[in-house]
């Protein structure tokens, strides 16, 4: 299981004050908060409710729910975003993503791997139809894929770090 990392309160609280601790920015905020973990920590929202006029840790949960942009969970190193929309999902991206969640043994919901190498996730739409299926990783955009393609890249992302 991946393990939270441990909550820099200060961190958090520079954040807030860099947005005026104005309860309109909380979207940006929240954003600042995951870009920092690479999720929102339950410690960090609960904070940021209590801290913030206006606010209650409930609100906080409520918005960080409520946008798929935010994640509750601790993501991978490496974040693999599936697409499948309509030309993705024609063009054989569910293949892909079964072949990594299978590679993984990602099951039940799962869509981290133990070590906290790999997270996987679908979207609705990368806007890159003309490349379907396209798959993005840590922001890489890799167009056309297959599920050989699929293991090639990710064998080299596994060797690299392991070097």
């Amino acid at each position: 299981m991946v393990e939270e990392k441990s909550i820099n309160l200060t961190k958090v609280d520079e954040i807030i004050n860099s947005y005026e601790g104005k309860k309109t920015n909380l979207i940006a905020i929240l954003q600042k908060v995951q870009e920092l973990y690479s999720y929102l920590p339950m410690e960090a929202m609960t904070y940021i409710g209590t801290k913030m006029e206006g606010l209650s840790p409930a609100t906080v949960y409520g918005v960080a729910t409520f946008y798929a942009q935010f994640s509750l969970e601790p993501k991978g190193k490496y974040v693999i975003k599936m697409c499948d929309g309509t030309a993705c999902h024609v063009r054989g991206s569910m293949p892909v993503y079964n072949s990594v969640i299978s590679r993984f043994n990602l099951k039940n919901g799962k869509y981290t791997t133990e070590d906290g190498m790999f997270s996987v996730e679908t979207v609705s739409c990368l806007g890159a139809c003309g490349l379907a299926p396209v798959v993005v990783i840590n922001e890489q955009v890799y167009p056309k894929m297959t599920t050989d393609a699929m293991k090639v890249i990710l064998d080299d992302i596994i060797k690299q770090e392991r070097e």
